[in-house]
């Protein structure tokens, strides 16, 4: 699970499936800055973690987001230190991404 989150590009596609449940593999490309081939891939290994079940409806393949994974390493471990301290560097590293992000699309 880990490797599988280690990746900015599965992150992502977590974070897609996470805003809306059960997309296609062309929902799920859309917006991503790489090849069509590339996204499987990283949907592959996001399956093989179990971060991301399928369903086949006729020929189509519907992705969802399975959140027990990341919950069992929350209990593990995030629960296991001070939530208040981790829940502000969370925020903390949010709010430096977002703003490296506003300023990257300034340029």
């Amino acid at each position: 699970v880990f490797k599988a989150l280690a990746d900015r590009n599965r992150r992502k596609l977590l974070d897609k499936l996470n805003d809306r449940q059960g997309q296609t593999m062309t929902e799920l490309c859309a917006g991503m800055e790489m090849k069509r081939q590339s996204v499987a891939r990283h949907l592959s290994i996001l399956e093989q973690a179990g971060l991301v079940a399928v369903e086949w409806r006729g020929r189509e393949k519907f992705h969802f987001l399975n959140p027990v994974p990341i919950t069992q390493i929350n209990h593990r471990w995030i629960d296991k230190f001070s939530a208040p301290k981790a829940a502000a560097v969370v925020r903390l590293k949010q709010a430096l991404e977002q703003l490296s992000e506003e300023e990257s699309s300034n340029d």
